[in-house]
């Protein structure tokens, strides 16, 4: 390819400029951060489903069976501390907020604490009710993620597209995306990450090693993994022509797009140290939920934003450059 060729190229879009498109298209169009407000509204105010009635019973005949088996002592009180620490702080109602689409919400540290309207009401749930508790919130969250992302998405495009993706296809297509998501982390990164532990423990240095490249490795995955639901809602694609779209967009845009996403997620976890700072018995935590909701959302008609632009960019690339080259 000749260089004036090369010249008249034009730049690829900017990652501030992308994230500073998402926070002004947000800021005209408040009302959509209304689904992450109202669940962390929920999730702060509302009543806390926990495993103890359920986890007890097991906890105890555990512990039981580790003394008679001669397990030493030290070992099962810090297997029983790691629980009493735990197991209390679990909020089942987080399974509201579903991945890889789904409502951003915080993770609020203390379950146990009270909030501004006094003690929260405590649902247990017991071995009966575990597996319909779980089904409903997830199938809840399946729902008010697609419909969060479609609205987003909707936003972001300011309406170009000719028909925007109706419910139906959205709810199903999110549904898709997800079981996909669940079958990946059981085939592949279940296994990942117990061999990495395994290698840890046995030799340190040796796991020190692999966890250092699975992080460099892991850019490949978690990059075409973090556009994947973006096809589906700007581009109306199913969930299987979506993950091959956003595998060839960060194939030739991986530098660029790993900085985006690297950008969002900074973005997102070093602003929810901010967001947790007030206790969860003041008011001044609304200020904190009302900064995360707007700013989860912002970054999201951000990413959509950019996934936009940069296939129309690609798209533009190809079309100079086809006349002398074929991109493989």
């Amino acid at each position: 390819m000749e260089v004036s060729q090369v010249e008249k190229l034009p730049p690829p879009p900017g990652v501030i400029n992308s994230i500073k498109a998402g926070f002004d298209t947000i800021a005209t169009h408040i009302t959509t951060i209304l689904l992450p407000l109202l669940l962390n509204l929920f999730l702060w105010l509302g009543p806390r489903l926990r495993l103890n009635v359920f986890l007890d019973p097991i906890k105890d005949f555990a512990v039981q069976t580790w003394r008679s088996g001669g397990v030493p002592a030290d070992d099962v009180q810090r297997v029983l501390t790691w629980y009493n620490d735990t197991i209390p702080n679990i909020n089942l109602f987080w399974l509201l907020h579903t991945a890889p689409i789904g409502i951003s919400s915080l993770l609020f540290p203390q379950v146990t604490s009270s909030t501004p309207l006094g003690d929260p009401a405590i649902l247990q749930v017991t071995a009966l009710s575990l597996f319909g508790w779980v089904f409903l919130l997830t199938l809840i969250g399946w729902v008010g993620g697609g419909l969060y992302f479609r609205s987003v998405a909707w936003i972001a495009i300011e309406g170009k597209d000719d028909q925007r993706m109706s419910i139906s296809r959205a709810v199903i297509q999110t549904m898709l995306v997800s079981i996909i998501w669940i079958i990946l982390l059981l085939v592949i990164g279940f296994p990942v990450f117990l061999v990495l532990g395994l290698v840890l423990q046995i030799i340190p240095f040796i796991g020190n090693l692999l966890v250092l490249v699975v992080s460099l490795v892991s850019m490949w995955v978690i990059v075409p993994l973090f556009f994947w639901p973006h096809g589906v809602f700007l581009r109306k694609q199913n969930a299987l022509t979506s993950i091959i779209s956003s595998v060839q967009m960060t194939r030739f845009t991986l530098p660029t797009s790993s900085m985006f996403v690297l950008a969002a997620f900074l973005l997102t976890f070093g602003l929810n140290y901010l967001w947790t700072i007030p206790p969860e018995d003041s008011w001044m935590t609304f200020v904190g939920i009302f900064g995360h909701s707007f700013v989860a959302t912002a970054l999201l008609a951000g990413s959509f934003i950019y996934y936009r632009d940069m296939n129309n960019w690609l798209q533009t690339v190809i079309d100079k450059m086809r006349p002398n080259s074929v991109i493989k």
